[in-house]
């Protein structure tokens, strides 16, 4: 086998900590080779994340370049068509970590099938999950449809499991090209540089991941459940990129928070947020059509409306509404926005304009480094109301007081809506109360687009007619 080449597929695996497929390639072959197929589809509609993958690419060849380990980038129109054409050769053995989507979980299948009917060796091997999707299933089968339950279950099985042997990645013997016309990871950047700003905050690599991951759990995570809940402060982990492209594992963030010995309810409240992860991951195996649809089909009758005036002043920041308008404003600058401030902006694009989810989280996945459909498409149901485990429609965030409880001196929107950065406490979440000649409204900031009141009440009503 040595002589053989050991290719390794690299997908959303940007790291050399528990690697499991890369490592056990340089365990097997003298010359390893890491592909990215870069494929333009996927990621027509992800402009924030082709920064990421391209600065990803980048910074994880110049470490593999250490290890003699050679890193190509092919864009390819299809995976099936690039399949079929190396599987022309047999000097090579396959390795890949599996990503938990139906879709690529459907083509691992093809793939095996194919290398199988060729007698070319291949290893797949467990991705970023501290479970894979099948082992956490209700005692009939069938698969967790409520948060909790499922939790304490997945919690447990992997506290149980014997942990796999450490191993580390190899030094290469020498270094190897195999594929013809790679491209450079520049070449991903997306057109617009309006992502320019995320270079200030984000190094996506695996050592920064790590780093970050050292600096919460020794600064903020023993406040973690109370301080998540104020945007103003650094109160999360900002950890989500780093674990979507696999610069961190989860089983790496665990083994960091229990090494602390101490279990109290904050440790406990941020492994939730990765039980949370799993969940959603399992939930779009088990019901492909909520990638798509409600997975509440009754909301498929909710009478939506369409307002690409209204849509366009959220997606601007520009809804009158402090607190919604300096989330999608951080959204847009930074490629993430806080976890609290997420429910916020969501709830009021669906329930106080009454827009569909589906818009939504299409301008997420847009703008989100962290974006990864399990957790978007979950999240944005969750907040509609038509998800699994889901807030009841009912529970209407009120933007004002949602504002005045988790940014009490407006700092927060003062940063991100810097035209408000004069008001008071008093008014800072709802400046049209104000009455000053200095500032004016319709001028200076403009006029909520609905009320909050008649857009509660209009919701209520959406929500009895199914």
């Amino acid at each position: 086998m040595k002589k053989k080449i050991g290719l390794f597929w690299l997908r959303d695996d940007f790291r050399f900590t528990q690697n499991y497929g890369l490592i056990e390639a340089t365990e097997n072959h003298d010359q390893v080779v890491v592909f990215y197929l870069f494929k333009k589809d996927i990621f027509k509609d992800q402009e924030a994340q082709k920064w990421w993958l391209s600065k990803s690419l980048f910074n994880f060849r110049k470490e593999l370049n250490k290890l003699n380990i050679t890193l190509e980038i092919i864009e390819t129109n299809s995976f099936k068509i690039f399949f079929d054409n190396l599987l022309k050769k047999n000097d090579f053995k396959l390795y890949w970590n599996k990503v938990y989507e139906p879709d690529y979980l459907k083509f691992d299948k093809y793939l095996s099938n194919n290398l199988k009917n060729k007698n070319i060796i291949y290893k797949r091997f467990k991705g970023n999950t501290l479970n894979e999707i099948d082992e956490i299933k209700k005692n009939d089968g069938t698969p967790f449809k409520v948060f909790t339950p499922f939790w304490r279950t997945a919690e447990k099985y992997y506290i149980d499991k014997i942990p796999p042997k450490k191993k580390i990645i190899k030094k290469c013997k020498n270094k190897i090209n195999y594929f013809q016309n790679s491209i450079e990871p520049e070449k991903i950047l997306p057109k617009n540089n309006w992502f320019k700003n995320f270079e200030k905050i984000w190094t996506p690599n695996e050592e920064s991941a790590l780093k970050e991951l050292q600096n919460f759990i020794k600064e903020r995570i023993a406040n973690y459940s109370e301080g998540r809940n104020y945007p103003n402060l650094p109160g999360t982990s900002k950890l989500s990129p780093f674990i979507k492209f696999g610069q961190l594992h989860v089983e790496t963030i665990w083994r960091e928070c229990v090494k602390k010995k101490i279990k109290t309810i904050n440790t406990s409240k941020f492994l939730a947020e990765i039980g949370w992860r799993e969940f959603n991951h399992s939930l779009i195996n088990y019901f492909p059509y909520m990638l798509k649809n409600n997975y509440s089909k009754k909301f498929d009758k909710f009478p939506w409306e369409k307002n690409s005036k209204f849509l366009n002043a959220w997606k601007k920041g520009l809804t009158g509404y402090p607190i919604v308008d300096a989330g999608m404003r951080e959204l847009y600058s930074t490629g993430w926005m806080h976890n609290r401030v997420r429910m916020i902006v969501g709830s009021f694009l669906v329930k106080h304009l009454l827009i569909n989810w589906k818009e939504g989280e299409k301008y997420f996945k847009n703008c989100l480094l962290d974006y990864s459909p399990a957790n978007n498409v979950a999240g944005w149901q969750w907040v509609a109301g038509c998800g699994a485990d889901a807030a009841p429609y009912f529970r209407i965030f009120n933007p004002i007081l949602q504002g005045e409880k988790f940014d009490k001196q407006g700092e927060y929107v003062k940063k991100w809506v810097p035209e408000l950065r004069n008001l008071t406490k008093k008014f800072i979440h709802k400046p049209w109360e104000l009455d000053d000649d200095k500032f004016k409204l319709g001028r200076d900031y403009p006029y909520p687009i609905v009320k909050h009141e008649e857009a509660r009440l209009k919701a209520l009503n959406a929500f009895k007619k199914i």
